[in-house]
């Protein structure tokens, strides 16, 4: 909320490389990423801008992002973006809610957006829905199918809302799930 630019710093990730962002889904505390807070291109060599299919329309209704709006270009589940990354669906949380499967070097990764918001009860209890998710039960079952990915085939899992470091690993634990930050 408000520290990307800090945390790519962080990350020792030059903005000025970054040449295609994509979002996982709409809500405005994602895409607002795009608009420093001094009104400023969070990404000044921006030229590819990727949005889910069912959200453009969304996206394009944004007046804030509307100098972005030209360069949006819709994905949808079942994509690949280049060799190593693909597009897994995870409606519910948004009507396109997205994850992204990234593999490199035997290792995968589950970049799954807003998948699960409340860590603390969520993967103990993953039938839990938020208030925020647009389709409750779909949100359910994407949260259900990609937590039992993530432990099952032994990928890593990175959220928005996971707890620090936003990354770790998912394991099966007494009959539901359990989150390991790395």
């Amino acid at each position: 909320m408000g520290r990307l630019p800090q945390a790519l710093d962080e990350a020792g990730i030059d903005v000025g490389r970054v040449r295609t962002v994509c979002f996982t889904h709409t809500h405005l505390d994602h895409i607002h990423g795009l608009v420093l807070a001094d009104g400023g291109d969070a990404f000044p060599r921006l030229t590819r801008l990727l949005i889910p299919r069912e959200e453009l329309g969304l996206f394009r209704a944004e007046a804030r992002l509307e100098r972005f709006h030209d360069m949006a270009e819709p994905f949808e589940a079942g994509d690949r973006l280049g060799a190593h990354v693909d597009i897994i669906g995870a409606h519910g949380h948004e009507v396109g809610h997205s994850c992204f499967r990234v593999s490199s070097g035997g290792e995968r990764i589950l970049i799954w957006g807003d998948t699960v918001h409340v860590p603390s009860l969520q993967f103990d209890r993953p039938e839990v829905t938020w208030e925020f998710d647009t389709d409750q039960e779909q949100a359910r079952e994407s949260r259900l199918r990609l937590l039992a990915l993530a432990a099952d085939d032994n990928h890593f899992a990175a959220g928005a809302h996971l707890d620090s470091p936003g990354v770790g690993r998912v394991v099966r634990s007494s009959g539901s799930f359990r989150f390991e930050p790395l």
